[in-house]
């Protein structure tokens, strides 16, 4: 057990309230919590080596508050390896922890950190994946086996392209399936339309079953394949990682694809729950069953990723006649630089008459959000220089833009320096709205 004053080869880790209770349902602390890293270590270290990292701390267990860290704080020791990545919306770099050893995990797992989320590439690479991520994601009404369901529809049309796939269940709902590339010139720019081609295909071909938009309230008895982890900007929980979503602890584990088969014949979704102990037994006889990710070298279908270009960038070939409320839309951009979605002739949304919206964070000359609602088969748009109101009662500025495309609603990227609102835009929220009488929304 890990106990106060333990020696590391490099320095001294002091671990601070080792019998603080992290997890209540099993009374498990955090001196179980380092334990078990140090035990999972050797299996989980080659998944981390040279990845970015973000932190997610809970210094009063899972019950309580916790929060995202990116930056390495003020008191990391000096042994601790970093990392600096420029920030989207500028200012000084991100300073991210890598977790290339036994000593700099156990250090993190004593600040309470449960959970290991890292990029998908390593560094100095910051813009090559080596690997592809599809994170299932079940609505309400579904759970992990309907996942598991969906993770045989997504294995089968990759292996028609002639790719291997591994799946791992996240330890909480959902199931991540990950696509192996590992080879130098990959960048995200591929594997993202890549991913989200592949999403969508599987949304139409099975469309009682899969969603690959990410308004929640279409999710209902529904899996949602993720397909937008695979950017720069994004993380997924680590292989062997805990997970802080239940009172008791269980890990991120690879599986097998007859377990899936198992669970799903038998519909015991329990089988797909992995505790601390059963991981490091379980390990002692399958050893890691996500090796292949790490060295795996396959190639994206040069013909698919075609079809990939041809949906994701409908912009490149513009109407000969805009929509007249999308003119301004069109006079400001040139299509030629920018990856927004071009106007193209006017047409009626592919969601027909529902009423989205989107808020979009937008670091452009300053950080501001931007609120757009589907009206008329475009997006009415709003700038909101103060950020959103967070408080009830609480109220901020918005000042009415150019209309945009439909298409904009999920679009995230970043608008090359020069070109008009050049910068980074995120998608922050994304749902449905109602008005309400005296024309409010909600």
């Amino acid at each position: 057990m890990a106990r106060p004053g333990k020696v590391s080869s490099k320095d001294k880790l002091v671990v601070s309230n080792p019998d603080k209770v992290l997890y209540p349902a099993t009374h498990f602390t955090k001196a179980q919590v380092i334990d078990y890293y140090l035990g999972v270590a050797r299996f989980l270290l080659p998944h981390f080596k040279d990845r970015p990292v973000t932190l997610k701390r809970y210094p009063d267990g899972v019950h309580g508050d916790f929060f995202y860290e990116k930056d390495a704080p003020d008191f990391t020791p000096r042994w601790v390896k970093i990392f600096p990545v420029p920030r989207r919306e500028g200012g000084p770099d991100i300073r991210y922890i890598l977790i290339n050893d036994v000593v700099t995990l156990a250090w993190a797992a004593n600040m309470a950190c449960l959970e290991f989320h890292p990029f998908l590439h390593r560094v100095p690479n910051i813009n090559t994946p080596t690997s592809i991520v599809f994170d299932l994601d079940p609505g309400e009404g579904a759970d992990v086996l309907q996942c598991a369901e969906v993770s045989f529809l997504l294995r089968d049309l990759l292996q028609r392209l002639k790719l291997k796939s591994f799946a791992k269940v996240s330890g909480s709902k959902g199931i991540q399936v990950y696509v192996p590339l590992n080879r130098a010139g990959v960048t995200y720019d591929t594997t993202q339309p890549f991913a989200r081609a592949v999403a969508e295909m599987l949304e139409r071909e099975h469309p009682d079953r899969i969603v690959a938009e990410m308004s929640k309230n279409l999710r209902h008895d529904k899996v949602f394949i993720d397909w937008s982890q695979n950017a720069d900007h994004k993380t997924t929980v680590g292989a062997y990682s805990l997970r802080a979503k239940r009172p008791r602890p269980f890990v991120s584990m690879p599986v097998e694809w007859n377990e899936l088969q198992t669970a799903l014949r038998k519909k015991d979704r329990h089988l797909l729950d992995f505790s601390p102990e059963e991981t490091l037994q379980r390990l002692k006889k399958t050893g890691d069953l996500f090796a292949p990710v790490l060295k795996l070298k396959q190639k994206l279908p040069q013909q698919f990723i075609g079809r990939v270009g041809a949906l994701r960038r409908p912009g490149r070939r513009r109407a000969a006649s805009p929509s007249k409320h999308l003119a301004e839309y069109d006079a400001k951009r040139n299509f030629d630089r920018t990856n927004e979605p071009a106007p193209v002739a006017p047409r009626c949304s592919r969601q027909g008459s529902r009423r989205r919206f989107v808020v979009q964070k937008h670091a452009a000359s300053h950080l501001h959000y931007d609120l757009r609602l589907e009206m008329h088969d475009v997006l009415k748009s709003w700038a909101l220089p103060h950020g959103l109101p967070m408080r009830r009662g609480e109220v901020h500025s918005a000042f009415e833009t150019e209309d945009h495309p439909i298409e904009y609603l999920d679009f995230e990227g970043i608008i090359p320096e020069g070109e008009y609102g050049g910068g980074t835009v995120m998608v922050w929220d994304i749902g449905n709205y109602e008005v309400l009488e005296g024309n409010y929304w909600k």
